[in-house]
């Protein structure tokens, strides 16, 4: 009752975002870097001590005395030799004294040059900059350091998506750089209303966020919305976007994905000039996607890449392999259980034949064997991917065949499982398939109590529960429940794009019209001169 009443309780106020602050221990003031050289250089000494990663270098620049300091894992060494060794070998050269310079800023300008930078004048603050990857300087009886950006993290180069495959389409995806993912979209989309903020979240990772969105287009009271959950987080870590979906998600108890993750900079694109809005977590290759409604889950970057038809058939192929995911082991269940009148007499003698020498009742054969695919399916996602599909494959079709063999389950049985399991790969949503595969056991539950009554009552609640769900204020099953027909071009059909003139209403941009009136161009009249 206690963590039931934790999970439904309100949220504490909010804080502001997590900036460098968090490394004040509580209660503990910020303090201003000294004027004294040595002071300073003992506060970085102390704070990094023991650390493998962390050097510290005296330096001579003419006739002052100074010091740098950054984590070797964090930088590139030929920036540093390049960019700030080289600048104060010739600084030490030239003799120069902080006199001649009206200004910190100064002397960085004469010899920093474009090199990206900040000013640091309090000693946490120069911490988190060294954490961040700077490079910093530090020169007698100055009260600030200059923190020099050469920072160079390896992370892997841009690859095909690995979870949102098509076959016609860019095939780029996002990767753990957040500079690269933002990259990304900056390329496809050369609009100046374009905006990036960036926030800190994690007293530990200190995590950098980013909330993108189309300024003029994204509603601005949903962008503020976003921000201020964002500014509630209060963690220790975010290691992954998935760690900021259940902080931000609107508070239901349902298994159903209330943000869209993808890992397609086409997709997260149109979504934002949809006037969605997308959140970027560095060290994540997946990227949020705010407000979400239930028809998102079965649309895909490549159903406008192709023909409009055959788009709409794809997309008809997905809603009806959901309810096959979902409801077909419990219609085998409720029927082969309560209802042999709805079966023709033929197959009935069939399957009745075939089960002849099971000895279990059908919700247990269809359990053990869901659960046993279940088993398979997690195995070969988690063991070395050379070995992983063979052991899925393979052990699928050894353990059907040897439990039908031995009398275990009936071969009709098999084949419902296995129709069932190819249907749930359908979805373009890995999570979104997840709470398909879960709920189907539940509906299997009420088909082998109540029969097709049961199953009739389980979709009733699901339809009940998902009009109750909201992603950031908007209705779930928007735009279907409350019915929107001018949003019905993009729904269960695929209009043509042309056709597509203004954006989603339910989510309501600030620029309803996507586009001017246009139509699809029509062949010449015979004779007549072509424009």
């Amino acid at each position: 009752m206690i963590n039931l009443t934790k999970l439904f309780s309100s949220q504490k106020k909010p804080t502001g975002s997590t900036t460098s602050d968090e490394l004040l221990s509580a209660g503990e003031e910020a303090k201003s870097l000294s004027s004294n050289l040595v002071t300073n250089y003992e506060v970085v000494r102390k704070a990094f001590q023991g650390t493998i990663d962390f050097t510290q270098s005296k330096i001579n620049i003419g006739k002052m005395n100074g010091f740098t300091c950054y984590l070797d894992s964090m930088i590139d060494s030929k920036q540093l030799a390049e960019k700030v060794m080289e600048p104060l070998g010739k600084a030490n050269h030239d003799k120069v004294e902080m006199m001649d310079y009206p200004s910190f800023d100064e002397f960085r300008e004469n010899y920093f040059t474009g090199t990206p930078y900040e000013f640091v004048s309090r000693e946490h603050d120069a911490i988190w900059y060294i954490l961040s990857g700077y490079v910093l300087l530090f020169i007698d009886g100055i009260k600030e350091a200059l923190a020099l950006k050469i920072f160079d993290i390896q992370y892997r180069s841009i690859t095909e998506p690995s979870t949102q495959t098509i076959i016609r389409g860019p095939k780029d995806s996002f990767t753990e750089s957040m500079e690269t993912n933002v990259s990304l979209i900056r390329r496809r989309i050369k609009n100046p209303h374009l905006r990036f903020e960036s926030k800190y979240i994690g007293k530990d990772t200190q995590t950098t966020v980013v909330l993108g969105y189309v300024d003029g287009i994204a509603n601005s009271k949903l962008v503020d919305e976003v921000r201020k959950r964002l500014d509630k987080i209060e963690t220790s870590y975010i290691l992954d976007s998935g760690n900021i979906d259940e902080f931000i998600t609107d508070k239901s108890f349902t298994v159903f994905p209330l943000l869209h993750n993808t890992e397609r900079p086409d997709s997260a694109c149109a979504n934002l000039l949809e006037g969605k809005i997308i959140i970027i977590v560095d060290g994540s290759p997946f990227a949020l996607i705010a407000p979400v409604v239930f028809t998102d889950f079965f649309q895909s970057s490549e159903d406008y890449y192709q023909p409009f038809v055959m788009g709409s058939f794809i997309r008809f192929i997905r809603y009806i392999s959901f309810m096959i995911a979902l409801i077909l082991p419990s219609l085998y269940v409720a029927i082969s259980t309560f209802h042999h009148e709805l079966m023709p007499t033929p197959l009935l003698i069939s399957i009745q034949s075939q089960r002849e020498g099971v000895p279990f009742p059908a919700v247990v054969e269809i359990l053990v064997m869901e659960l046993t695919f279940e088993v398979l399916r997690e195995a070969g996602v988690r063991m070395p991917r050379a070995v992983g599909q063979t052991v899925s494959i393979v052990g699928a079709l050894v353990i059907g065949q040897a439990a039908v063999e031995a009398g275990l389950v009936s071969n009709v049985l098999v084949i419902v499982v296995a129709f069932t399991a190819i249907a749930s790969f359908v979805s373009p949503i890995y999570n979104f398939s997840i709470s398909t595969r879960l709920l189907r056991f539940v509906v299997i539950f009420f088909a082998a109590i109540f029969g097709l009554y049961g199953v009739l009552v389980f979709l009733v609640l699901m339809v009940i529960h998902l009009v109750s769900l909201r992603s950031f204020g908007v209705p779930y099953l928007a735009p279907v429940a409350p019915l929107i027909m001018e949003d019905q071009t993009d729904v269960f059909i695929r209009f043509p794009f042309w056709s597509n003139k203004k954006r989603p209403t339910f989510i309501k941009p600030e620029a309803p019209l996507r586009q001017k009136s246009s139509y699809s161009p029509s062949p010449p009249i015979e004779g007549e001169e072509t424009s």
